[in-house]
């Protein structure tokens, strides 16, 4: 397909959420990308968030890893190879297999997930393969397989459409899969309704009939006293589980061991009685209810526990396998579910197979190879324990960032020093954990990549080159398929493209299947001219061009005797409990615009407009006796670590609680990263961590100076120790937010680093008493650099003089350049809140006061929600606050 000037359309799929949209891309000279929704994509049909939509500002090679690295040392691939073969035969010759280990990432395709699986599970022999799902994803898969018999999803996005209730479990679906919760309003319209549980009054939860803010990790107490007033009731289909289900009888008694009341449960779970029965209510009411569950639940000490209340409940009233009811996981990443097909995960083998002896068999037999590991692996946080004691010597990761985003992470790091042998492939040049690689390979970024991966709904989809491979970049599945071959593997791993590495794994989920629900029969025997055309299809997928949209809709699940399993769980505390030192609770998580370890997202300034920095969300009544204000630079303490971020007081936070973003590294803000903080509690079956919990404290950090630096040079400044710095990247130049606790001498030696290596002739102006100085480098017409600090005074907006870089300086600008501010009126576009469309607050602001008085009457006036609608709960925000009435869904 071709657009009017004849450069083709190419239809792929969105690296971020497990949503999994599709995108229209059309590639131009310069890697330059124009990106579009993909309207015949059953998952979006043409929308895109406002991550996809900046996916052509991403693509550039700045910052690329493009060719192999041993050391700081550029070496051919032959060689990097041949060392990372060496050194894991030889590891494993001296102390056998497990002491090596793979740690990989839901952002992989399904082809490098299965290649690495093979290698580690099948050819070296040890379990020791895990994956950043782990993070995210491990406790609901834990759940589908004790309920299920496997890691089955049963629901689909049609659901949606048909539900006339949706449960939100943890799950901030306008920030974190925008295009499914503009799915969800349209169906609002009609009438359906919207409960969310979480701490948090999030966007997700501004416009929904109820919000429950329940106290932290008391999910457990909430489903099953739901369960308990369904049974009282008399709202539980006893028909349904005398035909499908085991073990109702159990979890009945095990309900009985505690007060079910709603008075009590509201109780137990901090939130109104009257709230709390009015959920029960909307559950009993709307047989075709939907509860969505995601990182909220899962990522818990007790996630398994909160998955399978939730499963319980919807077995107990048949609400699965029927358009418009099921439990529904939601995946945060967009492979995360490939990953699991395929045995990314320690304990599972590919296939939805598991240790079990006769699973080994068949994968061996599949396989050729007496090697297959007969045991699970160690999973991401022992996986790295075992780095940090020196059972396992060498890893090597791929495709993620662990030293950020880990719990514990400075354990991680101290970790990885330790470690003799760590390899690192990656598409960029420069993370926190690409520091204690002593290989570096350079790897395929999205747009480049060709291969499949599976959403939240189980759809199989195509991700499809844009772009040639640039320098020595290769596919991650090439690069595992060498280093087998350099050890002696070549018979298992000579595929000639990824569509022989499809066609492998497809057979191996129909070799011997006798029931597993997995198998893509269908999918097998594609040539390279069928595997490019691939459209989207669900699986199981028992025939060419045949899909499967829901699962258990007979009733039948992937156990013995095909009956669904019930499992009783109790309430349990959370794995830490605050106490006089530490007495809040921190919970972290994701922001609207932002991606993982911002590696990606971070090169479209746009997306850092919305929240440029990091911060902590904290209660006005936790803050005033602290001395914390809005804006503030605070100090977030654990008995972990301590961060130094942005305080934001907003009393959609619960008291006591705290929220922190999970995104920022050494190289956007050092003082800024959460999971240094946080302790690794984990859930005891499903091996993920708890990063919605750590105990904490809170501090003012009162810094003694303040100021920000604008630079055309793309190196950090090496700014002196104890000053803290946020990086904000911007279009022509670099900004860094700076501020100290120190003395004059602190400030001069900020002032003679910004002084070194500055083009062009300075301006300055200083006020000693006020303690403001302001200093502008000017190099023929062109700005080079500005650095403004104060003791006392205020600073001035940052817009007006970064758009002055990259233009020629009119003698008018140059005239007020340390006034900060052009001569006349300001023009102040104020917070972005569309970053779609790039929308300011003053316009919307303006918008409001000539009468839009709904999200949609803005869209109209300025654009403002029309592209992907994470910042429709904002606009409505904002007209409640203009109105001072109660925020009403939009």
């Amino acid at each position: 397909m071709a657009d009017g000037g004849g450069a083709a359309t190419v239809r792929t799929t969105c690296p971020y959420c497990g949503v999994g949209c599709g995108v229209s891309a059309v590639a131009g000279e310069g890697r330059v990308l124009a990106v579009a929704g993909d309207r015949a994509h059953p998952a979006n049909l043409g929308r895109l968030c406002s991550k996809g939509a900046a996916l052509g500002a991403t693509v550039g090679l700045e910052g690329r890893l493009l060719s192999p690295m041993i050391g700081d040392r550029e070496v051919g691939w032959k060689q990097a190879t041949a060392l990372v073969a060496r050194r894991f035969a030889e590891t494993i010759a001296r102390h056998g297999p497990d002491s090596v280990a793979f740690y990989v990432s839901g952002q992989l395709l399904t082809e490098d997930y299965y290649v690495a699986n093979k290698l580690m599970k099948g050819f070296i022999g040890s379990g020791n393969i895990d994956t950043n799902s782990r993070l995210c994803m491990a406790s609901a898969v834990a759940a589908h397989k004790q309920a299920f018999g496997a890691d089955l999803v049963p629901g689909c996005y049609d659901d949606l459409d048909h539900a006339d209730l949706v449960v939100f479990s943890g799950h901030n679906a306008a920030w974190t899969h925008p295009v499914l919760f503009r799915r969800i309003e349209a169906a609002r319209a009609r009438g359906q309704k919207r409960v969310v549980i979480d701490p948090r009054r999030t966007d997700t939860a501004e416009g929904a009939d109820i919000h429950l803010a329940l106290a932290p990790q008391s999910d457990v107490r909430l489903w099953n006293g739901l369960l308990a007033d369904l049974i009282r009731r008399g709202a539980v289909d006893r028909d349904y589980i005398a035909a499908h289900v085991n073990g109702f009888d159990a979890v009945e008694a095990a309900l009985a061991e505690a007060d079910q009341s709603p008075a009590a449960v509201a109780a137990d779970c901090g939130v109104a009685l009257a709230d709390l029965t009015a959920f029960f209510d909307l559950f009993a009411a709307n047989p075709r209810t939907v509860s969505l569950f995601s990182m909220g639940a899962n990522q818990s000490a007790q996630g398994v526990a909160k998955g399978l209340a939730i499963l319980n409940a919807h077995l107990a009233t048949g609400r699965i396998g029927k358009p418009g009811a099921c439990p529904f996981s939601i995946t945060g990443q967009p492979n995360a579910m490939g990953g699991r097909e395929t045995g990314g995960m320690a304990n599972t083998l590919a296939g939805h197979m598991d240790f079990a002896p006769e699973d080994v068999a068949r994968v061996a037999r599949f396989w050729g190879t007496p090697k297959t590991a007969a045991r699970p692996g160690l999973k991401a946080i022992d996986m790295f324990e075992a780095i940090h004691d020196g059972r396992i010597k060498a890893v090597w990761i791929m495709a993620t960032n662990p030293a950020v985003s880990l719990p514990d992470a400075g354990r991680v790091r101290g970790a990885l020093g330790k470690c003799p042998f760590v390899v690192v492939s990656d598409c960029v040049a420069e993370t926190d954990t690409l520091k204690y690689a002593h290989v570096k390979l350079p790897a395929l970024a999205w747009g480049e990549k060709s291969g499949t991966v599976t959403n939240s709904e189980r759809r199989i989809s195509r991700q499809r080159p844009l772009f040639p491979a640039p320098g020595q970049a290769r596919a991650d599945w090439r690069i595992i398929a060498d280093v087998a071959t350099a050890m002696g593997f070549a018979d298992g791993f000579s595929w000639a493209d990824e569509s022989a590495v499809f066609r492998e794994w497809t057979r191996l989920t129909a070799y011997e299947n006798e029931g597993r629900l997995l198998n893509l029969t269908g999918l097998m025997g594609l040539g390279r001219a069928a595997y490019d055309a691939l459209e989207p299809v669900q699986w199981p997928a028992p025939a060419p061009g045949v899909g499967t949209p829901r699962l258990f809709d007979d009733g039948r699940f992937q156990t013995p005797d095909g009956r669904a399993r019930m499992v009783p769980v109790r309430p349990a505390p959370p794995g830490s409990a605050t106490d006089a030192v530490y007495p809040m609770s921190l919970n972290t998580g994701r922001i609207r615009d932002q991606w993982h370890t911002m590696t990606r997202t971070g090169l479209a300034p746009d997306l850092c407009r919305h929240a440029p920095e990091p911060f902590v969300e904290i209660h006005p009544e936790d803050a005033e006796p602290l001395g914390v204000t809005e804006g503030a630079l605070t100090r977030v303490i654990t008995a972990r670590g301590e961060a130094v971020v942005a305080a934001r007081l907003t009393d959609r936070q619960r008291p006591g609680s705290l929220f922190m973003p999970m995104h920022w590294t050494d190289a956007f803000a050092p003082s800024g990263r959460s999971n240094g903080l946080i302790a690794p509690n984990l859930d005891p079956v499903s091996g993920q961590p708890e990063f919605k919990h750590t105990p904490a404290r809170v501090r003012a950090w009162r810094e003694t100076w303040k100021g920000f630096l604008l630079t055309t040079e793309t190196k950090t400044p090496a700014l002196p120790e104890g000053v803290i710095w946020r990086r904000i990247p911007q279009a022509g130049c670099r900004q860094f937010e700076i501020a100290g606790r120190g003395d004059e001498i602190e400030r001069e030696a900020v002032r003679r680093l910004a002084a070194t290596g500055a083009q062009g002739q300075p301006l300055a102006y200083e006020d000693v008493r006020a303690g403001a100085l302001r200093l502008a480098w000017v190099s023929g017409e062109r700005l080079t650099r500005v650095l403004f600090m104060t003791t006392a005074g205020t600073l001035p907006p940052r817009d007006w003089l970064i758009d002055l870089f990259g233009q020629a300086l009119s003698p008018q600008a140059r005239g007020t350049l340390l006034f900060g501010r052009p001569a006349g009126p300001v023009v102040d576009a104020g917070p972005m809140v569309c970053a779609c469309l790039k929308v300011g607050a003053r316009a919307i602001d303006a918008a409001i006061a000539a009468g839009a008085g709904t999200a949609d009457a803005i869209g109209a006036a300025t654009g403002a929600g029309t592209n992907c609608g994470s910042c429709r709960p904002e606009l409505a925000r904002m007209i409640a606050a203009a109105a001072k009435e109660p925020v009403h869904a939009v």
